[in-house]
């Protein structure tokens, strides 16, 4: 029985091996994340004679080369849960933190808990890419965020109230906003101009961008132009060009944005469970990839409470002699994509109202006729609804 613990930091580890009862076979040492240094720690493995088995903490995509490497060598590894190791660490009474010392605290908990630690497993190389593709997608929606507001606090400045009147349409691509805002950019463009010059420009504009030529919006913007006070002035140097690049930058992210869902779209088509994921309630072909991929493998939940406690969602009993809670709160302690995803869904759900398959729909009135708060009814009903989810996923694969 030989516990290997790595301590992983960015570009370099360090590592300890030792035995039970505290015997030492390697004392602390560091390698780096290169062929060389791996490939050794990997004949050093195999080089034992008893069984071994390597521990680390999952720390982001730090220790992703090292995991593997090792996996592809054949060699038995234990990714723990960081919030495990932090209470296993808090044991003890002399408290440090060092590479070294972390490294010897992995390589105990891999004695103490030898007959608990599981073998990562690696998933299909499809969840894998959905997994990628999903985060990246979920930072580029913080990125659309961020840009949009930036934009409409620039607006203000030099077009305000042009947002209210003018929209962008998300579902078909269309930036009619973005596309006005760059032939314009400032109220000063449109106020120069007579309404009549104004109005021929704008239907000319719109039938060049094929955009609907609506001369009521034309007058009615040109009111707006001459009614409004702007708080930049289109003399500034750098106004218009602060107006284009937000516009521009907004446009690109957008545009990130669908590539990046139609690229899950084609690879979420290609498993099994696709169609039956696609035909819940609620769950259309945005959705669908995306809750398959937070989701993952769900072949690696041994049961639905583990999906959920996956989720974060999950509100265990408190007990405590006479007193038993029963007013708890959701943990949280799970993936943050996947209850913002099945919000989503529960939103939509509520929004379509199914007469079919509605259990889930059902259940969250249920909930809010109890006096339950609508957000607190749609995350019981996101509850039920990963239930359903996993036994049906499950009937998939029997």
């Amino acid at each position: 029985m030989i516990s290997v613990g790595i301590d992983i930091s960015k570009g370099k580890s360090t590592v300890c091996i030792m035995k039970p009862y505290g015997e030492v076979i390697k004392t602390p040492y560091e390698i780096k994340h290169t062929e060389k240094d791996l490939s050794d720690l990997a004949e050093l493995i195999h080089s034992f004679e008893e069984e071994c088995r390597v521990v680390l903490e999952a720390t982001g995509a730090y220790h992703l080369p090292v995991l593997s490497y090792l996996k592809r060598k054949g060699i038995f590894v234990a990714v723990i849960n960081p919030l495990m190791m932090k209470k296993y660490s808090s044991l003890t009474i002399r408290k440090g933190k060092t590479d070294k010392i972390d490294s010897i605290k992995i390589s105990n908990y891999g004695i103490d808990n030898w007959f608990h630690l599981n073998d990562y497993s690696t998933s299909d190389e499809l969840y894998s890419e959905l997994d990628v593709l999903c985060r990246q997608y979920n930072q580029y929606v913080s990125m659309k965020v961020k840009c949009k507001v930036n934009l409409s606090n620039l607006l203000d400045k030099v077009m305000p109230g042009i947002t209210n009147l003018l929209r962008n349409n998300d579902y078909v691509g269309k930036y009619k906003l973005n596309s006005f805002v760059k032939e314009y950019w400032h109220y000063d463009n449109i106020t120069k101009k007579s309404e009549i010059q104004f109005i021929e420009s704008y239907l000319k504009w719109a039938k060049k961008e094929g955009y609907h030529a609506n001369e009521c919006k034309a007058k009615s913007i040109y009111k707006l132009a001459n009614e409004s006070v702007t708080t930049l002035s289109s003399k500034m140097k750098s106004a218009k060009m602060l107006v284009v690049e937000a516009t521009r930058v907004f446009k690109e992210v957008e545009k990130t944005l669908r590539m990046i869902l139609l690229q899950m779209q084609e690879l979420a088509k290609k498993l099994a469970e696709y169609n039956v994921v696609r035909e819940m309630p609620g769950v259309g072909d945005v959705l669908a990839p995306r809750l398959i991929a937070c989701i993952g493998d769900v072949r690696r939940f041994h049961n639905a409470k583990a999906l959920i406690a996956y989720a974060g969602i999950d509100a265990p009993a408190y007990e405590s002699g006479n007193f038993k809670g029963t007013q708890r709160r959701i943990s949280k302690r799970g993936s943050a994509y996947l209850r913002k995803t099945g919000y989503e869904v529960m939103a939509s759900i509520k929004a379509i109202k199914p007469i079919q398959d509605s259990a889930v729909y059902d259940y969250i009135l249920k909930k809010e006729l109890e006096g339950k708060a609508k957000k607190v009814a749609k995350i019981a009903g996101l509850n039920k609804f990963l239930r359903i989810y996993y036994a049906r996923v499950k009937e998939v694969y029997k």
